[in-house]
């Protein structure tokens, strides 16, 4: 199975060659917009979220045309179920408790 997050806005939209690159890394559709107003961003958001959704072997995607809003979608392998995570790992993790 697979875990499908889907997520809709009523934008603006994208044109085409903004959806090629949409998940380009300092990418933006809109250079006009300026962080110093508190508008855009510096591009790296969608390229971070593709990088971590494809670590996880899945797919990430947008659907958008000009002035019909955009629709970004992923997809993730499902986790086992817990049977099987505790055959793989045993209780405790043997770990410190601590994260990094």
């Amino acid at each position: 199975g697979e875990a499908v997050v889907e997520v809709a806005d009523e934008g603006p939209g994208l044109a085409a060659p903004d959806v090629e690159r949409i998940f380009e890394r300092f990418y933006r559709a809109d250079p006009s917009r300026s962080r110093a107003e508190g508008e855009g961003g510096t591009g790296l958001g969608l390229s971070i979220a593709a990088a971590l959704v494809e670590a996880h072997g899945g797919t990430i995607g947008v659907d958008s045309a000009p002035g019909r809003g955009a629709v970004f979608r992923f997809r993730i392998p499902a986790l086992p179920d817990a049977g099987e995570r505790s055959r793989r790992c045993p209780p405790g993790g043997g770990g410190t408790g601590r994260t990094r």
